[in-house]
């Protein structure tokens, strides 16, 4: 989920067919790389346009980059994660467990409370961030 973060925040899709396609190193290299300014997130963007294109012989698809994500968001509770919460009929989270998290939790809390997806991570993501007893 770190490497999906920063493939958000630089506006390139990776399918898992692609993403099947990289070698090790390639998915090391763009777990360890910073994509946390406008520079670094460029630089990131053409290394893995680069790798698809090698990899697979198509263009990277752009995606639309949030100039201000919820996951960034720390006044409020995004309503979909509250609501996600009540259909698994989970107690909601508090404004204090949500600033608590870190960026990165906070980003996967979002994609893991997608309407219309199945999330089979999101039991055990609760579980990681302490947000769930076993």
């Amino acid at each position: 989920m770190a490497v999906r973060l920063k493939l958000d925040l630089c506006g390139v899709k990776v399918s898992l067919r692609q993403w099947s396609r990289f070698a090790r190193e390639e998915r090391d290299q763009l777990l360890q790389l910073a994509c946390d300014t406008p520079a670094s997130s460029a630089a990131y963007r053409a290394y893995v346009s680069g790798i698809i294109e090698t990899r697979t012989g198509a263009k990277a698809d752009a995606i639309p980059v949030e100039s201000d994500p919820q996951w960034r968001d720390e006044s409020c509770v995004p309503a979909q994660v509250s609501a996600y919460f009540t259909a698994q009929d989970l107690p909601p989270l508090s404004l204090r467990q949500w600033i608590e998290l870190s960026p990165l939790q906070r980003f996967v809390l979002i994609k893991l409370t997608r309407p219309n997806h199945h999330n089979d991570n999101f039991l055990p993501a609760l579980q990681e961030f302490g947000l769930l007893s076993r």
